[in-house]
């Protein structure tokens, strides 16, 4: 296990990785998950293998320490990334990130482009406000007080056991002001950052059980490459391992 200091008071952001070949692939959870949960079984296939490979729990989840004095937006989780970068000795990465983490990893994108060479966002935030049905306006209804004191409970009855496994091991009021960040969203806003990361090849995995992707069109007038992946929800790289592995290993 690996960490580095963030946000100025001596938390810190904790990480495991593997050896390998650069440039390193960086794996990016969601809101209440984390990486190795969601990505090392993939990350281990033949398809993937080979290359350094790092799970990153972004703050106030899993492994990470969670400050009460710390935002937990987007901006100030991409730059607790960076912080964990730069102390691994990594640039040019390619980002694997999922729902939340893919939000962050287009906002570090446009904050540190010397980290990034490449994004893979599984189903990650572009718009602020997403309908009542995302995970994080359950969690953003709640004053944070209140979820803190009852809600988070609640939330965890509610989410089922998959989501449930890794969101307990989030911290309550770290994860209501990232579901709150999330839904306020970045500046400029993802969406905008993304179709402007012209420098960098994006790929934008959507599951076909979830529906069309809003404004697709534009994102791939822009050059994002979107990928429909079938028999698939929100979680992709549970529901088809095997699509979500070959977008990952595919050349530009």
């Amino acid at each position: 296990m690996r960490q580095a200091e963030f946000g100025g008071g001596g938390s810190r952001i904790r990480w495991t990785e593997t050896p390998g070949a650069e440039p390193a692939r960086v794996y990016v959870h969601g809101l209440g998950a984390t990486s190795a949960a969601y990505h090392a079984h993939v990350a281990a296939r033949p398809e993937l293998s080979g290359r350094r490979s790092l799970f990153v729990d972004l703050p106030g989840h899993g492994i990470s320490d969670r400050p009460e004095d710390f935002g937990y937006t987007l901006e100030e989780h991409a730059d607790a990334l960076a912080a964990a970068l730069d102390t691994a000795g990594v640039s040019g990465a390619e980002l694997i990130a999922h729902s939340m983490g893919g939000s962050v990893a287009i906002v570090l994108g446009h904050r540190r482009p010397d980290l990034v060479s490449r994004l893979v966002l599984t189903e990650a935030n572009l718009d602020a406000f997403p309908p009542h049905t995302a995970g994080s306006s359950g969690i953003a209804s709640y004053t944070e007080d209140d979820f803190v004191h009852g809600g988070h409970a609640r939330v965890l009855d509610r989410v089922g056991p998959l989501w449930a496994a890794t969101m307990r091991l989030a911290d309550p009021r770290a994860l209501h002001r990232s579901a709150v960040g999330l839904r306020r969203g970045s500046v400029p806003l993802m969406r905008e950052i993304l179709t402007g990361l012209d420098t960098v090849e994006r790929v934008y995995l959507q599951g076909e059980l979830s529906g069309e992707l809003a404004g697709a069109d534009t994102l791939e007038a822009a050059g994002v490459r979107v990928v429909t992946v079938p028999a698939a929800g929100h979680n992709v790289m549970f529901d088809n391992p095997d699509a979500f592995v070959t977008a990952v290993a595919a050349a530009p």
